[in-house]
């Protein structure tokens, strides 16, 4: 993919709106290496190489395991993975797919078991947030440096 506009230069204020999300999530109290692995997943599902490219980086330097990062595509089969960890992953799955099946019932009280409501909002705005990234840099033609 080639470099289509830098919306960061043509349009800064997009930025500031998308940094003020990262900025709610970041003081959400949300563990920072799930959100990390939310970040990955999300990104792996919509295709973005910018933001799988980052924040498999990012990942890295908090500490987590390689292991946990090449098996976060197969999270599910793999046993490297919380519940708690697999309840926010399955979560972030059906948000990132959300026209196919939306939210289901069995999936919410799953997520809650572990999250309670102020936990479970932080959850969703992390992964409609990298979502929103991942939908600015594919749109715009993002590529890793």
């Amino acid at each position: 993919m080639t470099m289509r506009i830098k919306a960061q230069e043509v349009s800064p204020e997009v930025y500031t709106a998308m940094y003020g999300l990262e900025k709610f999530v970041k003081q959400s109290g949300l563990d920072p290496k799930l959100y990390e692995l939310i970040k990955i997943r999300a990104s792996q599902i919509n295709g973005c190489a910018f933001c799988l490219n980052m924040h498999t980086q990012d990942a890295r330097k908090m500490g987590e395991s390689e292991q946990r990062i090449y098996m976060l595509n197969a999270w599910r089969e793999s046993p490297c993975y919380t519940e708690k960890e697999r309840a926010a992953l399955a979560l972030t799955e059906a948000v990132t797919l959300i026209s196919e099946q939306g939210v289901p019932d069995d999936l919410y009280q799953e997520v809650r078991k572990y999250f309670d409501e102020k936990e479970f909002v932080a959850l969703i705005m992390a992964i409609n947030t990298i979502n929103a990234w991942n939908r600015l840099g594919i749109s715009t033609g993002l590529t890793p440096q």
